[in-house]
């Protein structure tokens, strides 16, 4: 389950160039440093239920992607609080993890490690995640020189290795080809039938519609709307063709 409970963030954006520290110091100390606060997110309230698929759509810079990093834990709300029960897995930034300069193989027990996964474990599903990445001729090659799908494609055979109890997903379906998306699809859509909680960011009303029981629809921040998928999908579209 997933508990959203008043939830704001606000980040401070500075327009002043400072160079060094110490004139960030002299100005601060002389108060010139100026700072415009932004909300990204106000009052934001919800809740998931267990095996619950929740879309959420919203404009560029409506702050969705800022909301799912909240519920992640990757940030922390400027007010308000989060709850979720069970183990996370947040689809959020597909190699955020990876080293640039190290091979496939290399980044496999790197980004293993940083979502948690000991070695051993590593080791025994590594042919599974290579099989599932279909990048088995490139696992000695530095990620540097991956494209971008490919770098996906390793991100998410490694990310999806333990159907997690909450799922936290931003567009990742967007990415690589065709056929991997609908691997990836199905492989997701496993997790969903076998009961994972999910939070879905996606500017495809098909995938939306396709996977989700509800829809929340944020606007600057703000909740519009958070109800039945077809009723706020339609409200949501009669919006965007004003």
């Amino acid at each position: 389950m997933i508990k959203v409970d008043n939830v704001s963030m606000r980040f401070n954006l500075g327009n002043d160039k400072v160079n060094t520290l110490k004139e960030y110091f002299i100005k601060l100390v002389k108060r010139q440093i100026k700072r415009d606060e932004f909300w990204a997110l106000k009052d934001i309230s919800f809740q998931v239920n267990p095996g619950e698929v929740l879309g959420l759509v919203g404009i560029n810079g409506a702050g969705k992607s800022t909301l799912l990093k909240i519920v992640a834990g990757v940030m922390k709300p400027t007010k308000g609080s989060v709850c979720v029960d069970g183990a996370v897995a947040p689809m959020i930034e597909l190699g955020a993890g990876f080293d640039p300069e190290l091979t496939a193989k290399e980044n496999v027990f790197l980004n293993g490690a940083i979502l948690g996964y000991s070695k051993k474990f590593l080791q025994s599903k590594y042919d599974e995640i290579v099989d599932f990445s279909e990048l088995a001729p490139f696992m000695d090659v530095s990620v540097r020189n991956f494209s971008s799908g490919m770098v996906a494609r390793l991100a998410f055979s490694i990310a999806t290795l333990v159907a997690p109890d909450v799922l936290l997903v931003d567009e990742i379906l967007s990415v690589g080809d065709a056929p991997f998306r609908v691997k990836s699809e199905q492989k997701m859509m496993g997790m969903i039938n076998g009961g994972t909680t999910v939070m879905f960011v996606s500017h495809s009303a098909d995938a939306v519609e396709k996977i989700c029981n509800r829809v929340l629809w944020v606007d600057h921040g703000a909740m519009r709307q958070i109800g039945p998928v077809g009723e706020v999908l339609g409200a949501y579209k009669e919006f965007c063709d004003r």
